[in-house]
């Protein structure tokens, strides 16, 4: 793809590090104006300014996503926006027993309401103009229970689920909605994970490796362009394929 999204403006949540940063380069690369979306001005000054460096356009809007009004802020500060690229997400690892009630409202509030808040204040737009895409990026724990893994499953499972009715609600109207469900994955976001576990994740793939952050952002940018003019209510494993099922030995 060169250039297919021209003239577009996209804002990617979480877009400063990992997978969120592999997909505003993208992006841009392909044309679009990008709005980084992050918590830290330098991380997210860095990154437009790598943005720009290769001729692409950017620029930053910090925001907390897990307060509500934060959320319409960074809505109203990003504009008119053609994609929405729901990114940002945390994870708080911990059995149900140990799980505190402020980690799982930071986890609901991230993962599920921030997407819903800025789907409900910018596809009003694209629906105006009549077209746009939003594309959510969820996990492939939202449909294979992880352990200690449980609200941030639930959190992107229900995400699913949104994406399943907005392309029923808004598909008619112009606006696309698909969900990316990356699998292990190497980020910054994992290097708190020892080695050793980042690497047995990968063996549970049929491809027995871990994904690098672009090779999922190759896929929200497919979603993105015109060559997906007909995916729609999709949810796009990238999880590199699931391993059979064998007889003992």
């Amino acid at each position: 793809m060169t250039n297919t999204l021209t003239g577009k403006t996209a804002l990617v949540t979480g877009a400063t590090a990992g997978i969120g940063y592999a997909i505003a380069v993208q992006l841009a690369a392909e044309g679009a104006e990008v709005v980084v979306h992050g918590r830290n001005a330098e991380r997210g000054a860095k990154t437009v300014q790598e943005i720009e460096n290769e001729g692409g356009r950017a620029r930053f809007v910090a925001a907390d996503v897990s307060v509500a009004d934060d959320v319409r802020r960074l809505a109203d500060e990003a504009g008119d926006v053609d994609i929405l690229v729901n990114n940002a997400g945390i994870y708080r690892f911990a059995p149900t027993f140990d799980t505190s009630d402020a980690d799982f409202d930071d986890q609901v509030n991230t993962n599920l309401r921030a997407p819903y808040v800025l789907v409900q204040k910018l596809v009003p737009g694209m629906i105006e103009r009549g077209s746009g895409t939003v594309i959510n990026v969820t996990t492939v724990a939202a449909s294979t229970p992880a352990a200690g893994a449980g609200i941030y499953g639930a959190s992107k499972a229900a995400l699913e689920l949104l994406t399943k009715l907005w392309a029923d609600e808004f598909g008619t109207q112009g606006v696309r909605v698909n969900a990316v469900a990356p699998g292990p994955t190497r980020t910054q976001g994992t290097a708190d994970l020892s080695t050793a576990l980042i690497k047995g994740l990968g063996r549970t793939t049929a491809l027995a490796r871990t994904a690098e952050a672009d090779e999922i952002a190759n896929v929200v940018t497919f979603a993105a362009s015109p060559a997906a003019s007909y995916v729609n209510g999709a949810i796009l494993t990238v999880g590199g394929g699931a391993t059979a099922i064998r007889p003992a030995a």
